[in-house]
């Protein structure tokens, strides 16, 4: 993590970033024995690419801005500054033309792209490492950094999606992530944290049939921020899928990048600390949150392709494929968050289908709503924070797909619009007053490092968008 803090005097020896959107705003803020770049400096065009001044006792990084209108480019560049420094100790950065809310956005986009996941590493040389260790902003209004708490709050919370997100499936069982999750009780959440046995009792069949097949036994973990106790009422519902690792159980997955599904709690992971947000931030707001941790594995006690299994609202499913089992555990999970907490508002996510990967890419999440506006304040959210969503179709001849000849329902439709199978299949546990969005996140949860904001490793996406959405509720 990189400290944040604020200076008065930018005219000294030291490594220094200077932006403005006109040579001449950065030649004012140069020192006197520094002027021999003013006629490089001039001969600078309009880029977002920052270019590096030597001096030999100090290193000065230049940029003229341009086209840096919202949020989300204020962030990126935050993250192409982080790049360019990274190998300093310290940096002044002077942004004389930037507004506070900039500022903020700037910082956030730094602090995102600092981050790092090493723990394991033992044998790696010192200049393996980042050097940068302190950020002075400096030629700004700024009177203090208070403002900015909001965003550390943000901030702290994708690094620990990140954080659970990038961990080995051997140092992250179902009981050592509930564990941890039971930890967020200091920052004023309530967590409760629901056992095997309780699960049984509450009639979590279908997530309990997921699990069976592992000797890492499930947990399903209820959090609460209520950030207006004068108002009992619960305004919105998170879920999310917290598959530890994935196998495929009976159904089992091919070897290659089977690694990678050690990730397939991201949707938990960005549930869990979105609601770290709301507690840091001290949003206004009350939201609840359910996820289901379990883990899919073959073994002599796994569910098999062809069991009936009973949900928790009564419905049965017949297993078609034990690698469609995300959807079992979001189902009971939704079932369990509408029943004891009512909430107008369900946003559910996952990593649940490979098929939104081939329409969507990692450019956008894909989303699926029984409610427009719902679906388009998503959207909007979205857009605002950077992390981008697609309206896909939920469609009765898709949910056709979905029934059984010998149970209510299939878990899964076969390969063709699997994504929108799969919504559909959650649809069928939402109540009729409830306003329901799914995010399907597969592509989206880990990142090759090629977007600044998203070192390489999981990108922890899901947490910014969750935060916004809550906000705009």
């Amino acid at each position: 993590m990189v400290e944040l803090t604020l200076g008065r005097n930018i005219k000294t020896a030291t490594d220094k970033l200077l932006a403005a959107d006109k040579a001449q705003k950065i030649i004012e803020l140069l020192d006197s024995k520094e002027k021999i770049l003013e006629s490089a400096i001039k001969k600078q065009t309009p880029t977002d690419k920052i270019k590096l001044y030597d001096l030999g006792s100090h290193k000065i990084f230049v940029v003229l801005l341009k086209n840096l209108t919202s949020a989300p480019a204020w962030q990126n560049f935050g993250g192409e500054v982080y790049r360019a420094v990274k190998q300093c100790r310290s940096v002044k950065v002077a942004l004389p033309t930037a507004k506070t809310q900039n500022i903020y956005d700037f910082a956030l986009g730094l602090e995102l792209a600092a981050y790092r996941f090493d723990k394991y590493f033992t044998k790696k040389a010192s200049s393996f490492y980042p050097a940068l260790e302190q950020v002075v902003f400096t030629g700004t209004k700024l009177k203090n950094f208070d403002g900015y708490k909001p965003y550390a709050g943000l901030a702290n919370a994708v690094r620990y999606a990140r954080d659970l997100i990038n961990e080995p499936a051997n140092a992250l069982t179902p009981q050592i992530m509930a564990d941890d999750i039971k930890r967020l009780e200091y920052l004023g959440l309530k967590v409760e944290i629901l056992d095997e046995d309780k699960m049984r009792e509450l009639g979590f069949g279908l997530a309990l049939a997921v699990a069976q097949g592992s000797q890492n036994r499930p947990k399903v973990a209820v959090l609460q921020w209520l950030g207006a106790p004068n108002n009992a009422k619960i305004e919105i519902g998170l879920v999310g899928k917290g598959v530890t690792f994935d196998s495929g159980g009976i159904s089992i997955k091919g070897a290659t990048n089977m690694g990678d599904m050690k990730q397939d709690m991201a949707g938990a992971a960005a549930v869990v600390a979105t609601m770290k947000s709301l507690a840091l931030q001290k949003s206004p707001k009350n939201v609840a949150a359910v996820v289901g941790l379990v883990e899919n594995m073959p073994s002599g006690s796994a569910y098999r392709p062809g069991d009936v299994v009973k949900s928790m609202s009564g419905q049965t499913v017949e297993v078609i494929n034990t690698d469609a089992e995300g959807r079992l555990v979001l189902a009971d999970c939704l079932t369990y968050m509408q029943k004891t907490f009512a909430p107008q508002y369900v946003a559910d996510i996952a990593t649940l289908t490979g098929a939104i990967t081939i329409a969507l890419g990692s450019t956008f999440a894909g989303i699926f709503s029984n409610n427009q506006r719902l679906a388009q304040t998503l959207s909007i959210a979205g857009n605002k924070c950077g992390e981008r969503v697609w309206q896909m179709p939920l469609d009765k001849e898709f949910d056709k797909l979905m029934d059984s000849t010998i149970a209510d329902m299939k878990n899964t439709g076969g390969r063709l619009a699997g994504s929108s199978t799969a919504a559909c299949f959650l649809q069928r546990y939402i109540e009729p007053q409830t306003k329901w969005v799914h995010i399907d996140i597969a592509g989206m949860d880990l990142s090759d490092g090629s977007k600044v904001l998203y070192p390489k490793g999981a990108s922890g996406f899901g947490v910014r968008l969750l935060n916004q959405l809550v906000q705009d509720i």
